[in-house]
């Protein structure tokens, strides 16, 4: 009988959960063009066995409505790397920043117990501006975009407060404005190439927190 070396074990397969709205559901792109999707694919491409990820996202949610998804949900077990995108549709309905910093708070601290309690396994990740998109042409532009930087003021300050990592993606989301190919064909969400851009954003901060 021989004894297995490392080359020929089996690799430990990281597990992956994306919490969010229509930005992690990728609405108007394909699922394999989702970000975590995209995500998993560049960490699998940097040597990191890392299955697909388990999301809980629906386009309209708010984190009110992604708490009681995801309690509904009823998960069990833990996960390696946890992926929170939520608060725009709290901005765009005009809920306001004290109920965000509550409801995103607790979000938070529900991705941390998914990740094993490990703060430093979960990823937040800033809100993007939708004010820029064809979609807002009629809209208060200036208005949505100090909104929009309000309430990722509070997400990053409470995702530090926990000891969790915040990628800042709304300047991505910003160049839409000038650069079509960044949007979805609905003129509001945004397309797989944007979602790349994301990934390969929070790409370096995943690799680190697995290995």
């Amino acid at each position: 009988m021989t004894t297995p070396t490392a080359a020929n074990q089996p690799a430990h397969q990281y597990t992956y959960l994306a919490l969010g709205d229509s930005y992690t559901i990728g609405e108007g792109v394909p699922e394999n063009d989702q970000w975590g999707m995209q995500l998993a694919r560049l960490l699998r491409g940097q040597g990191l066995a890392v299955a697909d990820p388990v999301t809980i996202a629906r386009t309209g949610w708010t984190t009110g409505e992604l708490a009681n998804a995801v309690a509904a949900a009823n998960l069990s077990g833990q996960f390696d790397l946890v992926s929170l995108l939520i608060g725009v549709n709290n901005q765009y309905r005009g809920l306001s920043l004290e109920n965000y910093r509550e409801e995103f708070s607790n979000l938070l601290q529900t991705a941390i117990q998914f990740a094993g309690n490990q703060p430093a396994h979960v990823l937040v990740l800033s809100v993007p501006d939708w004010g820029v998109t064809p979609f807002a042409q009629d809209r208060d532009r200036p208005r949505i975009a100090a909104e929009i930087d309000a309430f990722n003021a509070v997400a990053k300050a409470e995702t530090e407060k926990a000891g969790a990592a915040f990628i800042y993606i709304t300047p991505l989301t910003r160049k839409a404005a000038a650069e079509p190919v960044y949007l979805a064909d609905d003129g509001l969400h945004y397309s797989g190439k944007m979602h790349l851009e994301w990934a390969k954003l929070a790409l370096p901060v995943a690799k680190q927190l697995l290995q």
